[in-house]
Parts: structure tokens; C-alpha cells; sequence
């Protein structure tokens, strides 16, 4: 018997020049992202306009900002779930993470800076600042062929401007063994879209529907695509958020960075009528994004990784939204 074809998920490429909205080009590409996200939800992403010496150098200030001293890292800390530094964690203790809140503006990004680094860190300011500016492009170009594919675009400019962006860089230690061990529980995302850029050392596994995991092993060009839990509730379920998770093994520290759309605080999530039919009935109550997130934080919201359904699905009528 030959041996089976490893899974591997769709891979897209974004980097032609004259893809704009409209042109046959365009169309191709809002037709895989599409299928791919209806099928995985997930895809791998080849996305050119990241220049060469910030993919370079994004990862030496990742390396820079979580070498600091710990009670330095501590500084970093948010009121918002996920948004400051996490580390020193028993469940985990190969991971730690620290979240810069809209890294596509500098200032914020020099806000935060001026707290680690009392002399400031313009290089570092820079380079996180440029990276996401970047990515965001990626991130708004697949919303909007999402939105296009979905027959949804009169709501283009209400979806995009109802997010702000958290740029979230993590590291994992080796574990320094050959056996694998645990990097981060699986997982659903909770936010809109995450758009994940690592170095060269692998970890990152996706669940496809039926229940088998894809070791993701991009290119150096190439960035992850993921769905996360609040478009799947706004598109009525028409796109896969998938479970994921890291496990590591070896002597080399993976670092990623993630790029995180996210609802704005106050801005309530319901699944817009053109979605809603007797084919495709409502799968989840309106919901307000931090509640939700502050649910997800509590016990019953830590049950399994699918909290969404849990917290405002529609056929359990004794949660609140």
C-alpha cells in the first residue's frame, strides 16, 4: 500500500501585483478564500508586501521585548482579557505572550515602549508598528472578499470600521526533548480574523471538521489565516472557526506573532439577515464581544473550546447575552 498524502491546508496567493476589486484576478482569489474558510476555515497565505528587512526584523524585537526582566514584562498590564503580558503560567509553562493594543498606530506602539523601555525604543516602535500596518492590509483584503462572497457588501464599511486591531507576539521555550509536549491547549479564537506569522520552527496544528489535526508548516512568505468564533457567529455559521493548538519538541524556541481583528468594545454582533433563512437558521443570540470575552474567562466558559455556543447559542434560552 503507498503511503497516504499528508493533510495540508489551502494555500492562497495575494501577492499579484493587479489584485484589486473587480478584476478577474480578484474574483479567483475571493473564490478560494471562500471555499477554503467553508471547508477549514483556516488557509495559508502568500502576502508579498511585508518587505524583507521587517519580516527580519520583527522577529530580533519580539526576541528583545520577552527577553526583558520579568517584573519589566509585568508592566505591560490591560483591564481586557489577552491584552497585556501572560507568562510563568503552570498549565503552560512553555508559553508567555505579550499584547500590544493597535500596533498599526505608533504612538500606541511607543506608549507602550516608554513603559519597558524608560530611554524609548524607537527601533522597536518602528518595526512592530510597520509589520502590522502591513498585515492589516492582508487582514482587510480577506474581509472584504469574505464579505463580497457572502453577498454582504453594503455592510463593508460598518464590519471593517467595527474592529480594532491587537498584535499579540508569543514565544515558546523548547522543551528540550525529541518528545512532544503541550505549547497551547486547543483552541477556538474568539475574535474576527487572525493572521499568524512565525519563524521557521513548527508547532502550530489545526483540526479539520472530521476530527484529524494538520501540521501547518509554512513558507517564510507566508502567513496563517484563521476564522475566529465572532465571524462565524456573524455569518450565521456560513464559516469554520477551527480548533487549534501549538505542541512543541526539540531544542529551539518558536516565536509568532499574531494579528488580531477584533470587535470594539460596546459593538454588538448579530448575524446580518441576508444570512438567515429556513436552510440556515439562526445559530446564535446578538452579543456584546467583552462580555463575551469575560465568559469565556470564567469557569463555565473554560469547559470546552467551542464557548460561543455555550454562552448565546440559540437553542440554549437560559444564558444571557
Amino acid at each position: 500500500m503507498g503511503s497516504k498524502t499528508p493533510l495540508r491546508l489551502p494555500v492562497i496567493d495575494f501577492s499579484n501585483q493587479s489584485l484589486t476589486p473587480g478584476t478577474r484576478e480578484w474574483n479567483t482569489v475571493r473564490a478560494q478564500v471562500h471555499n477554503a474558510l467553508e471547508e477549514y476555515g483556516c488557509f495559508e497565505a502568500l502576502f508579498t508586501k511585508v518587505p524583507s528587512h521587517i519580516r527580519k526584523s520583527i522577529f530580533q524585537s519580539i526576541e528583545e521585548l520577552l527577553d526583558l526582566p520579568l517584573q519589566t514584562k509585568l508592566k505591560n498590564v490591560s483591564r481586557k482579557p489577552y491584552r497585556g503580558y501572560a507568562g510563568e503560567l503552570p498549565m503552560m509553562p512553555l508559553y508567555e505572550s505579550m499584547g500590544i493594543d493597535g500596533a498599526n498606530v505608533y504612538e500606541q506602539v511607543q506608549s507602550l515602549a516608554n513603559t519597558l523601555w524608560p530611554q524609548g525604543n524607537p527601533s522597536f516602535c518602528k518595526t512592530i508598528q510597520s509589520f502590522t500596518e502591513k498585515v492589516s492590509e492582508l487582514d482587510q483584503i480577506i474581509r472584504r472578499m469574505i464579505l463580497e462572497s457572502l453577498g454582504l457588501e453594503e455592510y463593508l464599511d460598518e464590519h471593517l470600521n467595527s474592529t480594532d486591531y491587537l498584535l499579540r507576539v508569543m514565544k515558546y521555550k523548547a522543551p528540550q526533548t525529541n518528545e512532544t509536549k503541550l505549547g497551547l491547549p486547543a483552541h477556538t479564537d474568539k475574535n474576527i480574523v487572525t493572521i499568524l506569522y512565525q519563524n521557521q520552527v513548527d508547532g502550530l496544528e489545526v483540526q479539520t471538521k472530521d476530527g484529524k489535526w494538520i501540521n501547518v508548516k509554512p513558507s517564510s512568505d507566508s502567513f496563517i489565516a484563521l476564522i475566529g468564533e465572532s465571524l462565524h457567529a456573524w455569518t450565521n455559521g456560513r464559516l469554520h472557526s477551527p480548533i487549534h493548538k501549538v505542541m512543541m519538541n526539540g531544542n529551539e524556541a518558536r516565536y509568532s506573532i499574531g494579528l488580531y481583528s477584533a470587535p470594539k468594545e460596546g459593538y454588538i454582533i448579530k448575524a446580518p439577515n441576508e444570512v438567515v433563512d429556513e436552510e440556515h437558521p439562526l445559530l446564535f443570540k446578538p452579543y456584546e464581544h467583552a462580555q463575551f470575552i469575560a465568559f469565556c474567562n470564567s469557569e463555565a466558559g473554560q469547559r470546552g473550546p467551542f464557548s460561543l455556543k455555550t454562552y448565546c447559542g440559540v437553542q440554549d434560552l437560559t444564558l444571557s447575552t
